[in-house]
C-alpha cells in the first residue's frame, strides 16, 4: 500500500476461510477477501477497507497455510519442479461502494530435493503462507518463472488496488 502512496492501517480479521469442494475457486477467493474487508468495515464504517486472500492451486487442490512442518513439506513436494496457480481475491469496500476482482498468476518452481525442502521449512518462513512459501522471501531461489502479478502472489495486487481506488468515488456524496 505504501507503493500506492496511500495512508493505511493494518487490521487482522478472524473469519472462516473454508472453501467448499463444489465452490468455484476464483469466486471462493473473492468471497474470502470480501469477508475480511466486510468484517473490518463493520468496526470502521467511515473507512475504505481493502481485503485480500490468496490461495495456491496445484492439480485442482487448494494449498492453504500449512498446519505444521510435515504439512509444509508435503505442499513443497507437490510444488517442486512444477507450475501452479496463485489466486488472490481483492475486495475494496466502503459504506458507499464495493469492488471485487481476482488476480490469477502462474508460478513455476525449480525441482527441490529433500534437503532443500527440509532446510526451507526449518526457517519457519513457510508456516503462515498459502502453499508454504513466500515469493518475496527465501523461496525466491526456487522460483523459475512467474506469469502474472508478482504483488498478487505476495498477497495484494497493488496495481488493481491503485486503479480501483483512483477511478471510484468511495464516500457518499453530500
Amino acid at each position: 500500500m505504501e507503493k500506492c502512496s496511500l495512508h493505511f492501517t493494518v487490521e487482522a480479521t478472524d473469519i472462516d476461510e473454508t472453501i467448499e469442494c463444489t465452490e468455484d475457486l476464483q469466486e471462493a477467493v473473492m468471497r474470502l477477501a470480501y469477508g475480511k474487508a466486510h468484517a473490518v468495515l463493520q468496526k470502521h464504517p467511515d473507512a475504505v477497507v481493502v481485503g485480500s486472500d490468496t490461495i495456491v492451486v496445484v492439480d485442482d487442490e487448494v494449498l492453504g497455510k500449512p498446519k505444521d512442518e510435515a504439512d509444509a513439506v508435503s505442499m513443497l513436494r507437490k510444488l517442486s519442479g512444477r507450475t501452479h496457480l496463485v489466486m488472490t481475491g481483492l475486495c475494496i469496500i466502503s459504506s458507499a461502494r464495493e469492488y471485487r476482482n481476482v488476480s490469477v498468476s502462474e508460478v513455476a518452481f525449480e525441482t527441490m530435493d529433500e534437503e532443500e525442502i527440509s532446510s526451507y521449512v526449518r526457517t519457519g518462513e513457510p508456516m503462515d503462507k498459502a502453499g508454504a512459501y513466500a515469493v518475496q522471501g527465501i523461496a525466491a531461489r526456487y522460483i523459475k518463472e512467474i506469469r502474472g502479478d508478482y504483488y498478487a502472489i505476495m498477497g495484494l495486487p497493488l496495481s488493481m488496488v491503485y486503479e480501483a481506488l483512483k477511478d471510484r468515488t468511495w464516500y457518499e456524496e453530500d
